[in-house]
C-alpha cells in the first residue's frame, strides 16, 4: 500500500488541504505553495506572538529582582541611585539598558496582580514586596493573564506613562480590543483620547466596554481628533474635510472606535421626489445600526440638526435590516453652545450626538486644561 496516498478523511480539514487533496488533478503546485506559505506566515506569527509575551514575563521578574534587591540587598547601600545603571554595565546584553531596566521596575510595581499569575514562573516572588492599591476597584484591573497574552512590553511601556491607575486600565482595555498597534496606542493617549471618550467623567462606562455579554450604550468622543489630515485650521472647506477623511479612511475609522465600517460616500436619498445626500454612512458590527455623519465646517447651528434628523428618520424607514438597531446621527463641527445643544435635542426620538473636532493639537498641558474644563460643565 502506498501511504502517501492515504486520504485520512480528517487530515484535509486539520491541514487545510483541499477536497480529495491526494489526487494528482486537485492537489496542485500552486496548493502546495499557498499552503506552505499560509503554514510559515502561521508559525512566524505564532513564534513572534510566544517572543513577545516571554519578553514581557522576563521584564517583569526583572522588576521582581530589582526591587527585592532594593529591599533586601546586603550591599545596597553601595549603588544607591546609580544602581539600573551599574546593573546594566554589569549585564553588559544587547537590550538589556538602564532604560529596560527602569521600565521593568515601575512594571513590577504598577501592576502587582500579574505576581500571582507568575508564581509558578517564578515562585520566589514574594508576596511582601509590594502591595495592592487599596484606591483601585478590583473592577477596574484588567485580569493578568489577558493582559500578558494580548500587550507586548512596547505597549505597557506607553500605558506606564500615565499616573492615573483608572486611564490605565482604559487604555489597556481599549487596546485590547481595537487590537492597536504602539504607534496607534501612543497617538490615542496624546491626544487624550480618555478624556474624550468622557470616561473620566463617568468610569462606569469602563466596565460597559468590558462586558462582552451585553451591547455597550453608544457613546462618542469630543472632541475628536483628526490631526492626522493635514488640514491647515483657518482656511477648509467642508468638501476638503470629506475628501480628507475619505483619503485617510484607516485613520478615521481608528478614531472613530471599534466596530465602524465604511458604507457610502453622499448617500443618495429620495424624499418627496427631491435628492438628499448624507455625507458619510457607515454600519458599526459591535452595535448592529448604521452610523450617518454629517460634516460641518463651522459652529454647531440648529437647522443642521434638524437636516440630520431627517436623515436618520429616513434610515429608519427604508434602510434597516432585520436584527439592525435604529440608526444613530452624529454631527461633526468646530464649535458648539452645550445649552444651544440641549434645547435642539429636547423632544427629538432618534438617537442624536453633537460632537466637536479638532485639525490641530496644541501642546499638551493647554489640551488638557481645555478637557478639564468641559468635563466639569
Amino acid at each position: 500500500m502506498d501511504k502517501t496516498k492515504t486520504n485520512h478523511p480528517g487530515i484535509s480539514v486539520l491541514y487545510n488541504l483541499p477536497e480529495n487533496w491526494s489526487k494528482e488533478s486537485v492537489f496542485s503546485f500552486e496548493h502546495l505553495s499557498k499552503l506552505v506559505l499560509q503554514l510559515h506566515d502561521s508559525a512566524y506569527s505564532a513564534s513572534v506572538k510566544a517572543i513577545n509575551r516571554f519578553a514581557t514575563i522576563r521584564n517583569y521578574v526583572i522588576g521582581f529582582y530589582i526591587v527585592e534587591y532594593e529591599q533586601h540587598g546586603n550591599d545596597r547601600a553601595k549603588y544607591g541611585e546609580r544602581l539600573l545603571k551599574r546593573l546594566a554595565e554589569r549585564v553588559n546584553k544587547r537590550g538589556i539598558n538602564e532604560t529596560l531596566l527602569t521600565n521593568s521596575r515601575k512594571f513590577y510595581l504598577t501592576y502587582p496582580q500579574i505576581k500571582d499569575y507568575l508564581t509558578a514562573i517564578s515562585p520566589t516572588m514574594s508576596e511582601k514586596s509590594i502591595e495592592n492599591n487599596p484606591m483601585m476597584s478590583e473592577k477596574f484591573v484588567t485580569p493578568p493573564e489577558k493582559m500578558m497574552s494580548n500587550l507586548s512590553f512596547s505597549h505597557i511601556v506607553e500605558i506606564l506613562t500615565l499616573d492615573d491607575p483608572l486611564a490605565r486600565f482604559f487604555y489597556e482595555t481599549e487596546c485590547i480590543q481595537c487590537c492597536w498597534s504602539v504607534k496607534e496606542l501612543r497617538r490615542q493617549i496624546s491626544t487624550n483620547l480618555y478624556f474624550r471618550a468622557g470616561i473620566s467623567k463617568k468610569p462606569e462606562q469602563l466596565l460597559e466596554r468590558t462586558d462582552t455579554n451585553n451591547v455597550p450604550a453608544f457613546t462618542i468622543k469630543d472632541p475628536f481628533s483628526f490631526e492626522f489630515l493635514g488640514l491647515r485650521p483657518e482656511a477648509f472647506t467642508e468638501n476638503d474635510l470629506e475628501n480628507a477623511l475619505i483619503t485617510h479612511l484607516q485613520d478615521f475609522l481608528l478614531e472613530m472606535g471599534k466596530g465602524f465600517c465604511f458604507e457610502a460616500r453622499q448617500k443618495r436619498m429620495i424624499i418627496d421626489d427631491e435628492y438628499y445626500f448624507a455625507d458619510l454612512v457607515f454600519y458599526n458590527r459591535v452595535l448592529h445600526c448604521n452610523i450617518i455623519i454629517e460634516l460641518k465646517d463651522d459652529e454647531f447651528r440648529h437647522a443642521d440638526l434638524s437636516q440630520l434628523n431627517a436623515y436618520v428618520s429616513y434610515f429608519r424607514e427604508n434602510e434597516m435590516n432585520k436584527g439592525d438597531n435604529p440608526p444613530v446621527g452624529i454631527l461633526l463641527c468646530t464649535r458648539k453652545g452645550d445649552k444651544m445643544v440641549e434645547y435642539a435635542l429636547a423632544g427629538m426620538d432618534n438617537n442624536l450626538f453633537v460632537s466637536t473636532y479638532m485639525l490641530s493639537l496644541p501642546d499638551k498641558k493647554t489640551l488638557q486644561d481645555f478637557l478639564l474644563k468641559e468635563i466639569s460643565k
